[in-house]
């Protein structure tokens, strides 16, 4: 089902209008659509392709926050954790956590003066602040508990399972947290969960506003350049680092966003990546920040850096901060070598924050303010902060304010409800028996459909059955996709631009494997799907290719195809 297009009337009436299609926009969506809401989700671009595609990819309770007193931030995001954990499984993965020590007691005068709101650096987390913190964690977190509880390991111990890291470090406690290996994916199944559920919902993506008056929205297809209007009682701004842009084309002059980039690299290193094994590290450094590592899609992703940002639109990862998180990863490990050669792909994006006057970007809180407005007649709420590890209860806690509003009453608990590929995924004893149930239903082979249930849970099997039965051909430039599994994502998967399909639906830039051959093959299937001319297919094709270049830094060389695994850590 494709309904990314614009209703045939050419003014529709919804519930709620959603505008932003982040994850905090979709995952709305979603919880509205489940009580029967008709939503309508506007975004000037792709599904995820803001904040919402550049984020460290961790789901996770944010031990860090305890150092300023969010405790109960912490409870809802570990709670948040674990139940993705069981909801969507496909993508949502336990992720062992060690935190390097150096000193006893470092740290303990930092910690207090920030949990007292008097501000303060850490630039030493000592043994003590930090099995106490860990401590904490764990209790916060002991609701639907699925990971174990913390650990710590003396300075024989921890030399002998890090033999490179820096010789300061005297012990490490590990925890566990998560890992998402394809956020930008589960906000598309957010969506595809909707328009399933709710026959009224739609989805206008490439869309801008145009107007507002008198309680109507004018809109226009950046793409068929086709205007309509659409109304509703209640008007959600989801648009992220843009929120306050937003509200002033609606008429509303607001201050509530004080973005802050953070920028990430992914490094091919694979003898950081052996030594990982799995395991990501959380170290501060110096200058009081948090970095991390950890084994993503066969490489290791680094981050992150925290930096105001005044215009999202001009945010990139700059030179500067690659080095500052080469640099501080080499302190970490002064064992290894790492440069701007072991780069493959950069990203950053602009997080939402709240507006505050504090001196430290990191001291600004990572919980969410929802601000309510009036809009003539409707109501407007902006959705400020959160994060990808909260996304469901934040959608929760809006939609219980919405829903009276519209007469209306909860019919759903989404607490427990498996998202898109998560539906029925089988526990990992079982998961041999599924994929080969797979490759036997659809005449593919099983290493096939291992792969496609890697990438897509349990939609694998609408995938096999596209693929089945028909001529399906590797790609010639990546042979680990097909040309109807490309075909599947753009014929269903409300895509408009093969840019979706590269970056957003499939891991295939991300993994570092897009070159420009890569991005013209894809451009001629997604084309010849959704009836694109040969200079649209050209178009969409160096579009791709030049984002590639300009905002991720990639070179036109691809990475070998068994450096590629499917899953973290494999």
């Amino acid at each position: 089902m494709n309904t990314c297009m614009p209703p045939d009337q050419a003014r529709t009436e919804f519930d709620v209008i959603i505008i932003g299609a982040g994850i905090n926009g979709v995952g709305l969506m979603r919880e509205l659509a489940l009580q029967n809401v008709r939503v309508l989700v506007v975004d000037r671009a792709d599904i995820c392709s803001g904040a919402s595609c550049a984020p460290s990819r961790l789901i996770h309770g944010g031990i860090k926050y305890l150092e300023t007193g969010e405790f109960r931030l912490v409870a809802q995001s570990t709670l948040e954790r674990n139940l993705l954990l069981r909801n969507a499984a496909h993508m949502v993965h336990p992720l062992p956590t060690t935190v390097p020590v150096s000193s006893w007691f470092g740290g303990i005068v930092p910690s207090i003066r920030r949990f007292m709101g008097l501000g303060g650096k850490m630039a030493d987390r000592g043994t003590v602040v930090t099995e106490l913190g860990m401590l904490i964690y764990d209790f916060l977190g002991r609701h639907n508990r699925v990971m174990p509880r913390h650990r710590f390991f003396p300075r024989r111990q921890s030399r002998a399972r890090w033999p490179h890291m820096a010789s300061s470090v005297m012990a490490t406690g590990m925890y566990y947290d998560a890992a998402i290996t394809q956020p930008e994916r589960l906000g598309y199944e957010c969506v595809r969960d909707a328009l399933m559920t709710e026959s009224g919902c739609v989805i206008a993506t490439y869309t801008r506003i145009e107007a507002f008056h008198d309680g109507t929205l004018t809109l226009r297809d950046r793409l068929s350049g086709r205007s309509w209007q659409a109304r509703a009682p209640v008007m959600v701004n989801a648009g992220g680092a843009w929120i306050d842009q937003i509200n002033a084309i609606l008429g509303l002059r607001t201050r509530y966003i004080d973005g802050t980039k953070g920028s990430h690299l992914l490094l091919r290193h694979d003898a950081l990546l052996r030594e990982l094994d799995g395991h990501m590290v959380y170290f501060g450094t110096p200058d009081g920040r948090i970095c991390l590592a950890y084994p993503f899609l066969g490489h290791v992703l680094v981050g992150s850096t925290d930096i105001r940002q005044g215009d999202p639109d001009t945010a990139l990862c700059t030179d500067e901060e690659q080095a500052y998180m080469l640099d501080m990863l080499g302190a970490l490990f002064p064992g290894f070598r790492f440069s701007a050669d072991d780069v493959i792909y950069r990203y950053c994006g602009v997080r939402p924050l709240p507006a505050s006057g504090a001196s430290d970007p990191g001291a600004i809180s990572r919980d969410h303010i929802v601000h309510e407005d009036r809009l003539g007649p409707a109501a407007l709420f902006s959705l400020v902060g959160g994060k990808w590890t909260t996304f469901r209860g934040l959608a929760e806690e809006v939609a219980d304010t919405i829903l009276p509003r519209l007469g209306r009453a909860r019919q759903v608990s989404t607490r427990r409800l498996p998202i898109g590929g998560g539906r029925n995924f089988p526990p990992p004893a079982r998961q041999a028996i599924y994929t080969e149930g797979i490759a036997e239903a659809y005449g593919i082979p099983p290493e096939r459909a291992r792969t496609l249930f890697a990438r897509y849970g349990t939609l694998a099997q609408d995938i096999a059955r596209f693929c089945a039965h028909v001529s399906d051909m590797p790609l010639r430039s990546l042979p680990t996709y097909t040309r109807r599994e490309i075909a599947f994502i753009a014929r269903y998967e409300q895509v408009r631009h093969a840019a979706d399909i590269l970056y957003r639906r499939t891991t295939i830039a991300l993994s570092g494997a897009l070159t420009p051959d890569v991005a013209r093959e894809v451009a001629e299937v997604a084309g010849d799907t959704l009836g694109w001319d040969a200079d649209e297919i050209q178009r969409q094709a160096r579009d791709a290719w030049q984002q590639a270049e300009t905002c991720h830094h990639m070179a036109a060389h691809p990475v070998p195809e068994t450096a590629r695994p499917e899953a973290i850590g494999a």
